[in-house]
């Protein structure tokens, strides 16, 4: 018993799917303010970026005729 309580608290193969969870979360909480900071509330956004761009390609699709 001792034997295996000594081989399960040098086992370390659980720790890099722990580390690489938590790299993830950072990762996704980087994104999460990054994004937030970019969109704002006004129109000069993330918001309003897509919007021009929608704007665009509608007029473009509107101008070839489909």
């Amino acid at each position: 018993m001792n034997v295996k309580l000594m081989k399960f608290l040098r086992d370390e193969d659980g720790v890099t799917a722990i580390e690489y969870g938590l790299i993830a979360g950072l990762v996704a909480v980087a994104v999460v303010v990054g994004v937030t900071l970019v969109a704002g509330n006004s129109t000069s956004g993330l918001e309003g970026i897509f919007t021009k761009i929608g704007t665009k390609l509608t007029n473009l699709g509107t101008s070839i005729g489909t």
